[in-house]
């Protein structure tokens, strides 16, 4: 990077996200080595796009009583680092030096409560369901710019960390696209089916 270029980033903030900050996040443990990406899907009302009830979500400012799924899960306080809108619009919710609260209980590469040594990517979409040719090019961006940052050497989704609990992004998401635009060796990826 050339003398007086901006970084790309800001005490764990993205500078090409667009940055609303939740309050659902904590304190990573100390010396914990972030080098996990986790993958998820999200819609909200499920297959409705656009709506902006997401970042309300993880916000804490969903109207719990707009819309009848909204009560199966009142009160929940969650949050992911990214969101990846159908347009390929990168939103950013939690610093990724801090800990955000997406996987919730959670296994990976021998380790719980992968939520410590993660960071987190929610995908508009529904669980199962495909998704945009723009959501995988701003996906493998971020993916790259942490990369470069942190030292992730595992992507892995929801399902794979959370089995049998959680399905998402599901076998609508295409990880050998990802994998092919990150030039990635397949060991950085969960075992294929």
């Amino acid at each position: 990077m050339g003398a007086g270029a901006p970084s790309l980033w800001d005490q764990g903030w993205y500078r090409y996200a667009r940055a609303l900050a939740s309050p659902n996040f904590g304190p990573r443990p100390e010396r914990v080595a972030i080098d996990l990406i986790v993958l998820h899907s999200i819609s909200l009302p499920p297959g409705e796009y656009g709506t902006g009830e997401v970042q309300k979500l993880f916000l804490n400012e969903l109207d719990w009583d707009a819309h009848p799924y909204f009560q199966g899960i009142r009160g929940m306080q969650v949050s992911a680092h990214f969101f990846i809108t159908r347009d390929g619009r990168l939103w950013q919710f939690v610093s990724c030096d801090d800990r955000a609260w997406h996987a919730g209980p959670s296994s990976y590469r021998g380790r719980s409560n992968c939520n410590d040594d993660s960071i987190g990517i929610e995908l508009e979409g529904l669980e199962g369901g495909l998704f945009e040719d723009l959501q995988y090019e701003t996906l493998s961006s971020i993916c790259a710019a942490l990369m470069c940052h942190y030292p992730v050497q595992h992507i892995a989704g929801h399902q794979h960390i959370a089995s049998g609990r959680k399905q998402d992004p599901g076998p609508g998401f295409d990880w050998p696209q990802l994998q092919d635009s990150l030039g990635l060796p397949a060991k950085c990826f969960p075992e294929r089916d």
